[in-house]
């Protein structure tokens, strides 16, 4: 942000504002009425250029989602249907997996969709505008954070904050079954990254090849 703030000030708009309007000040002496005039302006060159750039940035190529943990509830399911635990805590997302993309740990690449409640099974189309980094039993295990609108700093936060908290617990239970491998919340990336590091789904594929 400071960066695009720094670039937007040295741009040729506001050098000539600023310029033009320093010449106006020194021929009619008013320093302060000036200075507080070309403040104001170069704020506002600043602002409608920052406007500019957000508004060139395109929105995400939507990915189909299917609804395999609806908001609220206790049962973990894989993406082959089957449940895999009954969580203590309810989960506080639609979570799902986009059915056309393997991960990078051999299973259905995982999605999140922020918003309302949708029941177990939908199939939505959803804009992916972020993913979440996570170590699960030693492999990249890429969550895609999909919404209809980008999700803004407290939103990703939360997000973040869950998966934290996820990569711990089910660290514990991999522990208790037996099943080695590190897990962990390595951070956002952006989506494109993960789409990027997953392989197009073949007809072949049926279930992950490691329990998760």
């Amino acid at each position: 942000m400071l960066r695009e703030r720094g670039a937007a000030l040295n741009s040729p708009l506001v050098v000539a504002l600023y310029n033009g309007m320093s010449r106006s000040c020194a021929a009619s002496g008013g320093y302060v009425g000036a200075q507080v005039a070309l403040t104001l302006s170069i704020s506002t060159a600043a602002n409608n250029e920052q406007q500019s750039h957000f508004r060139e940035i395109s929105e995400p190529s939507s990915v189909e989602v299917v609804i395999e943990i609806p908001q609220g509830s206790f049962l973990k399911r894989g993406s082959t249907g089957k449940v895999d635990f009954i969580s203590p805590l309810p989960c506080p997302f639609n979570y799902g997996s986009v059915p056309n993309y393997i991960g990078l740990d051999g299973d259905l690449l995982d999605a999140v969709v922020l918003g309302p409640r949708l029941p177990l099974g939908t199939k939505i189309r959803a804009k992916p505008w972020g993913a979440v980094m996570m170590t699960d039993r030693g492999l990249m295990d890429d969550k895609l954070i999909c919404a209809e609108h980008s999700p803004d700093a407290a939103q990703r936060e939360k997000v973040l904050s869950f998966f934290r908290c996820y990569a711990k617990c089910k660290g514990w239970l991999n522990m208790w079954r037996g099943r080695p491998g590190r897990n962990a919340c390595e951070g956002w990336c952006e989506a494109g990254d993960a789409l990027a590091r997953a392989q197009p789904r073949h007809d072949s594929w049926q279930a992950p090849p490691i329990e998760f």
